[in-house]
Formats: structure tokens, sequence, C-alpha cells
């Protein structure tokens, strides 16, 4: 049997990642495309203020901007990102976000 380690996207396709989610008013909304004991991949949406709280991950982070803009807090730093710019947030580190406009990321998670 073929086993599929990404879900919930077409394969052997050239795709707008950005696309995959759309924004909603008031909403955060998200797309799991990979999640098991050791990675995880997920796109997500942000409306205009909407954010995630602080909090730690287990394994290291990276968010990569598709669109717009976020504030996105590491420990006492904060950090402006844009489209097409890459943060990691370090595992065991507090970490949070706010769209300081609409924007789209994708999430990778390792442990």
């Amino acid at each position: 049997m073929d086993q599929k380690f990404i879900k919930n996207i077409e394969f052997s396709k050239a795709l707008d990642a950005a696309g995959l989610v759309d924004y909603q008013p008031g909403k955060v909304i998200s797309l799991t495309l990979v999640q098991n004991e050791r990675v995880s991949m997920t796109l997500f949406a942000f409306a205009k203020d909407e954010g995630v709280s602080t909090h730690s991950a287990p394994g290291d982070a990276m968010v990569y901007i598709l669109d717009g803009e976020a504030e996105i807090t590491i420990g006492d730093q904060v950090v402006t990102a844009t489209q097409g710019q890459v943060v990691i947030m370090p595992s065991n580190i507090p970490h949070g976000l706010e769209a300081k406009q609409n924007f789209k990321m994708l999430l990778v998670l390792v442990k």
C-alpha cells in the first residue's frame, strides 16, 4: 500500500500555497498538511488583529510568511515579518503572534 504522509492537498501539481487557505473576518483558518510525532506542517490565514497567544512548543518552529504582515514575539524579542520572510522560534521558548494586517503563513514544527 502506498502511504501518504502529506494530506489535504493535491499531489503532483504546482499549487499557490497562499491560495489554499482563505481569509475570514475575525477568524484564524488552518489547513493541516502533515501531523505526526516528529513533524507538523499547517497553513494558516489570520484576519487582521487575530493571533495566537503566548505558548511553548516541544520542537523548533519555522513560520514562512506567504502574505501580509505579523508581529511575532519570541521570549522578550518582537519580530515583524512580512511576505517572503522566515522566522524560527526555538523549542521551549515562549512565543506568540498577532496579525498586523491579514496574513498567511506556513508553520513547520520539527520535534
